[in-house]
C-alpha cells in the first residue's frame, strides 16, 4: 500500500497525487478524465474507464493430435468461468477431428457460448450473453426448482420402479451444472469489473454469496443424482412398502429443510435461517431409521439403501450450510447499533 498525504489547493480543493506506475500502465495523459466511485465500505475507486466499457479478454489454447481431450474440456470450462469473452482453439496444421465434437459439447453446456469463426486450423468461441440479462436470483431460483424436481423424481422412481424416470433425473444434473458455471462466471466478472456490479445493481459481496450458495445447490443436485443411481440398483430387488415409506418421509423432511433454507436466503430472514438449521435433528433420526432397516437385506441391497439414506441426510446438511451462509451475510450487512 502506498501512503500519500492529502493536500489543499486554492483553499477548498483536496488533492491526492496518483501513482506514476499506475498512470503509465493505464496510459493516462495530461487532462484525461478519470472516474471516481465511492464504495460502500468508504473506499474510493479510481478508474480510467469512465464509459463503463467492458474490457475484452481473450484466451487461446493450442491443440495437437495428442492433446488430452478431458484436460482441454476442463480448460475451456475454466476459461468460461474465469470470464474470458473470446476463446480461440488453434493448431499449426489442421485441427484434430475430436476438437469439433468437444467444442459442441462445451457450447451446449456453457450458457451464452457460440462458435463465431471456424477454419481448418482454428475455432473461435465468443460469449454472446449480456450478464445483466441473467440476474443471479433468477438463475439460483431455477437451479433450486430443478434440484427439487430431481430429488422428488428420484424417490418416485424408487417407489414405482420407473427406470426411465431415474435415468431422466441423472441427465438433469447437467442442467444444474451449466447454471452453476454461469453464476461462477458472473461472480468473477463482477469481481473484475466494478461497472458491471453497478449495472446489475448487486454488490461484490452479494455476488460472492450467490456463488457460494450456487455451489452448495449444485452439490445437492449431485446427491439427487446419487439417489437416482441407487434407485436403479434397487429396482426389482426390494419391494418393501415400509422401507419406501420411510425413505419418502425422510425425503420430504430434507426437501422441507432445503425449501426453507432457500426462502430464508431470498427473503433475508435471519430468524428463519436459524430455525431451519434446527430441523436437521429430525432428519438425522429418520435417516438412522432407514440405515437400521437396511440391515435386514443382503449386502449389495443394503449398501444402496444406506447410500440413499446418506444422500438424503447430506441434502439436509447442505441446506443447513445455506442457512449459515445467509446468517453470516446478514450479520455482515447489518448496521451496528449506535
Amino acid at each position: 500500500m502506498e501512503i500519500r498525504k492529502v493536500q489543499i489547493s486554492g483553499g477548498s480543493s483536496y488533492i491526492v497525487s496518483l501513482p506514476k506506475t499506475w498512470i503509465k500502465q493505464t496510459k493516462i495523459q495530461k487532462n484525461d478524465p478519470v472516474g471516481l466511485i465511492v464504495q460502500r465500505d468508504g473506499t474510493l475507486l479510481v478508474t480510467p474507464n469512465i464509459k463503463g466499457e467492458k474490457i475484452q479478454k481473450v484466451r487461446e489454447f493450442e491443440v495437437t493430435a495428442s492433446t488430452d481431450q478431458t484436460f482441454l474440456l476442463r480448460c475451456l470450462i475454466g476459461a468460461y468461468i474465469a470470464g474470458y469473452d473470446t476463446i480461440r482453439i488453434w493448431a499449426h496444421a489442421r485441427l484434430p477431428p475430436f476438437v469439433l465434437g468437444l467444442v459442441r459439447a462445451f457450447t451446449s453446456n456453457a450458457v451464452g457460448q457460440e462458435v463465431v469463426e471456424e477454419t481448418e486450423t482454428a475455432i473461435v468461441i465468443k460469449d454472446l450473453l449480456n450478464p445483466s440479462e441473467m440476474p443471479f436470483d433468477n438463475t439460483l431460483r431455477r437451479m433450486s426448482v430443478i434440484v427439487k424436481g430431481m430429488h422428488e423424481d428420484a424417490v418416485t422412481a424408487l417407489k414405482t420402479g420407473d427406470r426411465a424416470l431415474a435415468e431422466d433425473v441423472i441427465s438433469r444434473d447437467t442442467d444444474v451444472d451449466r447454471l452453476h458455471w454461469l453464476i461462477a462466471r458472473q461472480n468473477n466478472l463482477i469481481v473484475g469489473d466494478i461497472n458491471l456490479s453497478r449495472k446489475m445493481n448487486i454488490s461484490v459481496s452479494m455476488a460472492e454469496e450467490y456463488f457460494l450458495i450456487g455451489r452448495i445447490v449444485e452439490r445437492i443436485a449431485d446427491h439427487g443424482t446419487r439417489i437416482a443411481y441407487n434407485a436403479l440398483a434397487l429396482i426389482g430387488k426390494t419391494e418393501n412398502a415400509e422401507l419406501c415409506t420411510a425413505i419418502e418421509e425422510a425425503s420430504n423432511c430434507a426437501l422441507c429443510i432445503f425449501n426453507n433454507s432457500m426462502d430464508a436466503f431470498s427473503r433475508g430472514d435471519l430468524r428463519k435461517a436459524n430455525d431451519t438449521i434446527q430441523m436437521g435433528r429430525k432428519l438425522e433420526e429418520l435417516c438412522k431409521e432407514i440405515s437400521t432397516r437396511a440391515l435386514k437385506y443382503e449386502s449389495q441391497v443394503a449398501i444402496s439403501i444406506v447410500h440413499i439414506s446418506d444422500s438424503i441426510r447430506r441434502i439436509g446438511d447442505y441446506s443447513a450450510d445455506i442457512c449459515e451462509v445467509t446468517i453470516n451475510h446478514l450479520i455482515m450487512e447489518e448496521e451496528p447499533a449506535p
